[in-house]
């Protein structure tokens, strides 16, 4: 009898005389990555010609959203449900190992703060199913690197519920906001990394123009890009399911050196410099990845994603204080009438223009850059406009390996706009929650591109645009369609802080 994951690539992709084997699937989320950073979005400065290469070899997503924040971001990706469901903003305290091995804390303090907290963790229920989970239903062998978990501290148990197999990486997000950890984690196994003392891994923001190499000796993402081509070498036999959560670009200016292609250029300060030969080294581990698939001859049979958790954080130069400050870089006045920032005096542009940032509902706060590759499948060079978001990959890894759905999911498989095929389930609209009160807090787009925000300290005020038709959100049109105002109100309200159909249904 014909294996069923077999039979259905064959029924799937119209084989009738040799089935095919099941996709390895790659997943790599950068960290506040904007669209503007990259080449084919129209970045001049640092060029990314490997991430571009899957936008110009795949699919581009043009109406793609995360979250507003890198940790209800990540627990969409992980639990297939929009962030404004109960839970989505729960995360507990990170910092705990930095206070331990610091000395700040003793060790003894440090167990009872540690059990207490795993106490206190949002319970995760038994009939709860995480992405990791349905590439093991699949036949997956699952594998995580980087940034484990969906913040911000976790442990060995925790990390394994949600699905996988092997993982490498950090257990503490507040830790991996720097690039040198004395240690890491593997499979519950700690290791140290040579030349790395610094109990708060080397986490040096642009102050005092520290140079390149500052922190420590050996770079984690250094260790992970070899951890994950490893893997990969050991694993092209069987189908893998692998996801990496980069912590690049991420603001904290850790890296080596600078990148050639930015020494002498003398339109960017050191910290500009610095910023951009991360984006560099980020584009380069994708390219060591897109090198490795096709060495081990499986580039072929390769489904591989490239996405962000959240929209652009300029944290180099004075762009980011100024935003932290509500004040644009010229020293002016922050809109607060219109509760706007853009990226006004940001070198790079790498907000692409667009209103807000990383923590902002504005569309440069939650619109994220998102490709996908598979030769033989997708269509080379295509773009899409279908509303769809990170918790959509759940159905879609489940569709690819032909699993189902658990019941009560928001997520919905955008496999057949891949594949150009008919998309006959989509979204009536996408919610996200925001529990800030600055630069747009929640808000719900819909299908036909009608998009709501709450704004204000109190939440009582409201904007409307419609992003098919203005992504820069330029035009404010409550005054236009008040019923709409209405009407998406009551979805918002209905919407964030709901109960979890997947769980109580």
């Amino acid at each position: 009898m014909m294996n069923t994951k077999l039979l259905f690539a064959c029924l799937l992709f119209g084989g009738v005389a040799q089935a095919e084997p099941m996709p390895n699937v790659v997943l790599i989320l950068a960290d506040d990555l904007g669209a503007g950073m990259l080449g084919c979005y129209g970045q001049e400065i640092i060029s990314t010609p490997h991430i571009d290469r899957l936008a110009a070899e795949g699919m581009k997503f043009n109406n793609y959203y995360g979250a507003t924040f890198c940790a209800p971001s990540r627990w969409a990706l992980a639990t297939g449900m929009h962030d404004g469901r109960m839970g989505g903003w729960d995360y507990n305290r990170a910092g705990l190992p930095i206070l331990r091995d610091s000395g700040k804390i003793t060790e003894a303090e440090y167990q009872k703060r540690f059990e207490q907290m795993k106490k206190d963790a949002l319970a995760i229920p038994p009939e709860e199913v995480f992405l990791g989970q349905i590439g093991q239903q699949a036949g997956y062998k699952t594998a995580q690197f980087g940034k484990l978990d969906r913040g911000f501290l976790t442990w060995h148990e925790r990390v394994k519920r949600y699905g996988w197999d092997y993982y490498d990486g950090f257990y503490d997000h507040q830790r991996c906001h720097g690039f040198y950890p004395p240690y890491l984690w593997r499979n519950g196994e700690r290791y140290d990394l040579p030349g790395n003392t610094d109990p708060a891994c080397g986490k040096y923001l642009e102050q005092g123009n520290l140079p390149a190499g500052s922190g420590g000796k050996t770079h984690s993402q250094i260790v992970m890009i070899e951890a994950v081509l490893k893997y990969i070498r050991e694993h092209k036999d069987e189908p893998f399911f692998l996801y990496h959560p980069t912590q690049l670009p991420h603001g904290e200016l850790g890296l080596p050196s600078i990148h050639p292609d930015f020494e002498k250029d003398d339109r960017l300060t050191y910290e500009e410099k610095k910023y951009a030969s991360m984006i560099k080294m980020l584009d380069d581990h994708v390219g060591l990845i897109m090198n490795e698939l096709k060495e081990q001859g499986i580039d072929h049979n390769t489904m591989v994603l490239f996405t962000s958790d959240n929209g652009h954080c300029a944290y180099y130069s004075n762009v980011y204080n100024g935003f932290k400050k509500q004040q644009l870089p010229d020293g002016t006045a922050f809109d607060l009438e219109n509760h706007k920032w853009r990226s006004n005096g940001d070198v790079f542009n790498g907000g692409a223009g667009l209103a807000g940032a990383k923590r902002s509902g504005f569309q440069g706060g939650i619109l994220c850059p998102m490709f996908v590759r598979w030769p033989g499948k997708i269509q080379p060079g295509t773009e899409t406009d279908l509303l769809s978001t990170h918790y959509d990959f759940l159905a879609t890894l489940a569709d690819v390996g032909n699993v189902p759905v658990p019941k009560g999911k928001d997520s919905i498989s955008y496999l057949p706009t891949l594949l150009g095929q008919p998309q006959k389930q989509t979204h009536d609209y996408v919610i996200f929650q925001n529990k800030r009160t600055y630069m747009g807090s929640s808000a719900v787009i819909t299908r036909d591109g009608f998009k709501l925000l709450e704004i204000g300290k109190k939440r009582d005020r409201y904007q409307l645009y419609n992003i098919l038709q203005d992504q820069m959100e330029t035009e404010e049109l409550s005054g236009k369609y008040p019923e709409k105002v209405e009407e998406l109100k009551r979805v918002l309200k209905r919407e964030v802080v709901s109960e979890r159909p997947d769980l109580n249904g």
